[in-house]
């Protein structure tokens, strides 16, 4: 491996004009990339586009005609709340612009203005008849008529609580959207009509797709920022620790080279800038200075006036090629296990970051030491007294190395007991962990958005949706066994199997479709309009009774007994305190019902047949909006669903929700032939973090397996190798079992800082042990290596964590709560990490090397 290490330097020295040429033409490629950067925050992209749950999920959109909303909010807190004249003026004008943007389904909005009242009225015979009103033709000018509108809410179990709050403090707009991509500029073109309105109301806008779009938007500003910020941290400190400007430009190229190809490489490819992707310069910029300032702490450590630099820049290289390849193997499995997960976009995190750190090692052996072997003599002249000062002197850094030094010397037996005990306390930490995500909540608490759905969701019963799909699965007849050739005249034969194939090549999805049925009895009635043989007639309007009598049963949705059911799980939910509200069919039917006999709360109920149900079924398709049947029950009447309301979009809120419906259907088994899912974005978050959880722990465990065996090979050791694992595992549990102890959630930033601690928590024992082993070989004595180790090694070491945690600080003020997340555990993982390798190993090595005095 020598001639290797060496003839890769030596192509450094004598080529340092090629490879800076080489670097430059990368990074210009790089740069042409960026301009066709997309964003994707969409969660529903975090699981893969076969994912079942994600299938089904938009299979129910499809169904239903559902569409992403975006939640319009306005509050008032006076006596008479938001209904009087002025605000409702408002509600109606803005109804009225808000249907006029492009990208809104129109015919979709829910708003005071474009929802129907339904009541009773009698027939000029005296019978009940149901009469489809707007419930705000126009807006009232007076408060007594306000309130009426308010009454009259409180009557449509539906719209109450869901257009208006119970209270009359606040009334919402539901805005559907065909492209939950535009939800932000479509937010900001309705902020623009309302800051045209002199409102006493408070005006909130929210929902998760606006907040998904607007966490894009201000997360591409960010990425603008945090980067360039981080690059501005590490240069200062390695200025304060190098005070030599020229000295550290070279880590600083390095740095820069490895972001811009990095990103330059996944954009080109074509790959979205999701949450995690948005993440890759601000890890790579401090990961990318690491040899850098291992290279540059030796140098400095070992270069003295009047020395070949050259010959010094080569013998350093040679000393830490080993140890820098293996930490950037190590740190590059680390993040190469996260692809191990079921989630795209951590799969491409963990991918880019692996590549970088490998670019970051090749760019660094290759530019570094023919950047230095080019610096003048003066200027290493001056890096050599400044690090000369700095060692003489104790001070800054080298004062702080020196004081854990002393520290790490004495009492070591009782070190260990303090990591064990540590390492107890993280286990038990780490069992309290709850796993939980909202991306409301990716914001800050005093974010708009999170305002807003703080704010809407204490006035109404949730802004938050889950749909409960039930489906009936019990079989149609064929359309293949309708005609039976022992039954069918011969003049038909021709015409049937030419049905039949048209039938077919329309869907071939499902052989007992509905929609094939349906199909068939336009073919049959085409064909009887055409026919006059007595034989045919027979036959085909046989066959159109059987048709008409099976697809008459198939409703299954149009039964007393099924709707009841449904009218069940919902008392079930209302008792569970986690479900604002749910709507179904069965409350259209129960209220038509109630409209269309006494319009009393007593005939508030279910018809007792199916001729009833259909009845009322029949008579809402007479209102203003009949197309809002089609979003609880598909036109065959073999699907239905129930909507949820939720106040909470976190995912241990679903989950809660979900096990206590699965209790209930345990308990309560459904009707026959009825199966059940779930939809809606509410749960696809759950669906997402369950995979994410089992996957970061299969990549943690197999990547933790991998780097042992490669420390064991690296050090020819397994003792050694055990070693070198101890900084990561008391370093992960530790960082873990904080989160556990404090409540933090275990959330997608939290669930991928396993890996850097992997990677950099090894990074540092590889160089403590290799440098340990050489050292005790040379001295003899466990004593004087340790002394050794607290020199340049130390230094080196303490210099590096300094470096990556710094380099993460700008996070700390980003506006988005996932960075800051990254931010805080990123630098205390640096300074556990180090502490455990500077303090705890030397005690290990001391008490195994006990006879080495």
């Amino acid at each position: 491996m020598k001639p290797v290490i060496s003839s890769s330097i030596q192509l450094s020295l004598d080529h340092a004009k090629k490879i800076y040429a080489l670097m430059l033409v990368f990074v210009i490629i790089a740069l042409f990339q960026m301009p066709s950067i997309q964003i994707d925050t969409d969660p529903e992209n975090m699981l893969p586009a076969d994912n079942a749950a994600r299938v089904f999920h938009n299979q129910t959109k499809t169904d239903f005609l559902m569409h992403d909303s975006i939640v319009v909010g306005a509050v008032e807190k006076t006596d008479n709340g938001v209904f009087n004249p002025a605000t409702l003026n408002e509600i109606a004008a803005l109804t009225k612009n808000i249907m006029t943007l492009d990208g809104v389904i129109s015919k979709d909005v829910m708003s005071l203005s474009v929802v129907d009242n339904v009541t009773q009225e009698l027939t000029p015979s005296g019978a009940s008849a149901i009469r489809f009103e707007w419930l705000m033709n126009q807006a009232p000018d007076n408060i007594e008529a306000s309130q009426a509108v308010l009454e009259k809410i409180k009557k449509l179990p539906l719209l109450n609580n869901t257009l208006a709050s119970e209270n009359g403090k606040a009334v919402a707009i539901y805005v559907p959207i065909a492209d939950k991509n535009k939800s932000y500029v479509i937010a900001q073109q309705i902020q623009q009509s309302i800051d045209g309105f002199d409102t006493t109301a408070q005006w909130h806008i929210t929902g998760l797709p606006v907040a998904e779009d607007r966490f894009g938007y201000e997360m591409f500003v960010q990425m603008g920022i945090s980067a360039p910020l981080a690059g501005l941290a590490i240069f200062i400190l390695l200025f304060v620790l190098f005070r030599n400007f020229k000295f550290i430009t070279a880590a600083m190229v390095v740095a820069m080279t490895t972001v811009i190809i990095t990103m330059g490489l996944l954009i080109g490819m074509g790959f979205t800038v999701h949450i995690m992707s948005s993440m890759i310069a601000i890890f790579l910029m401090p990961i990318a200075v690491v040899d850098s300032v291992h290279i540059m702490s030796e140098f400095a450590d070992r270069y003295k006036d009047g020395q070949d630099k050259k010959a010094v820049i080569k013998t350093v290289v040679e000393e830490l090629f080993r140890p820098m390849l293996f930490t950037s193997v190590t740190s590059t499995v680390g993040f190469l296990s996260l692809m191990l997960t079921p989630i795209p976009p951590v799969q491409v995190f963990g991918a880019f970051i692996g590549f970088g750190i490998i670019l970051a090692f090749v760019t660094t052996i290759l530019f570094v030491p023919a950047y230095i072997s080019r610096m003048s003599t003066e200027s290493l002249k001056k890096l050599q007294e400044s690090h000369q000062h700095s060692l003489e002197n104790k001070s800054g850094l080298s004062a702080f190395v020196h004081a854990i030094g002393e520290v790490a010397k004495k009492r070591q037996f009782l070190h260990i007991v303090i990591f064990g005990l540590v390492f107890v306390w993280s286990v038990i930490g780490i069992g309290k962990i709850q796993i939980n995500d909202n991306p409301v909540r990716w914001f800050k608490a005093d974010h708009p958005i999170r305002v807003a759905d703080k704010e809407l969701n204490e006035q109404f019963a949730g802004t938050y949706d889950a749909y409960f799909v039930l489906e009936d699965n019990s079989e149609l007849p064929t359309v293949e066994s309708l005609f039976n050739q022992a039954s069918l005249p011969k003049s038909l034969i021709d015409w049937s199997q030419q049905a039949l194939d048209d039938v077919l090549a329309n869907d071939r999805s499902n052989k007992n479709s509905s929609d094939k049925l349906s199909q068939l009895v336009y073919k049959i009635e085409d064909k009887l309009f055409e026919t006059t043989n007595d034989d045919e007639v027979r036959f085909l309007e046989s066959t159109l009774k059987t048709i008409e009598s099976a697809q008459q049963s198939a409703k299954r949705f149009t039964s007393p007994e099924v709707l009841k059911y449904i009218e069940n799980l919902q008392t079930h939910l209302s008792t569970t305190g986690l479900v604002g509200k749910s709507n179904s069919l069965a409350d259209i039917v129960k209220v038509v019902n109630r409209e269309l006999r006494s319009g009393e709360n007593k005939d508030y109920q279910l018809p007792n047949s199916a001729n009833g149900v259909a009845q009322t079924l029949i008579q809402y398709q007479s209102s203003h909006r009949p197309g809002d049947l089609w979003h609880f029950v598909t036109p065959d009447y073999r699907k239905s669903l129930i909507w949820l309301q939720l106040t909470s979009g976190d995912n241990q809120h679903m989950t809660a929700v979900i096990e206590s419906m699965d209790s209930y259907i345990a308990s309560n088994p459904l009707p026959k032939n009825i199966s059940t899912g779930w939809a809606g974005k509410a749960y696809l978050n759950v669906a997402w973090q369950e995979q994410m959880v089992t996957g970061m722990l299969d990549s943690l465990i197999s990547a933790f397996v991998i780097v042992f065996i490669m420390m064991v090979l690296l050090f020819r050791s397994v003792l050694y190798g055990v070693l070198a694992m101890l900084p990561l595992t008391i370093t992960i549990s530790f960082i873990y079992g904080l989160i556990g102890w404090i409540g933090k959630d275990y959330d997608m930033p939290i669930a991928v800082l396993s890996a850097l601690t992997l990677g950099l928590s090894v990074d540092f024992a590889i160089h403590f042990l290799e440098r340990a082993r050489s050292a005790l070989k040379e001295t003899g004595s466990i004593k004087d290596t340790i002394n050794v180790m607290f020199g340049e090694p130390a230094n080196a070491i303490t210099k590096n964590a300094a470096v990556v945690a710094l380099g993460f600080t700008p996070l700390l003020f980003a506006p988005l709560v996932p960075y800051v997340t990254v931010g805080v555990f990123l630098a205390s993982i640096m300074a556990v990490s180090a502490l455990v390798t500077l303090i705890l190993l030397p005690a290990v090595l001391t008490l195994i090397n006990r006879g080495k005095a």
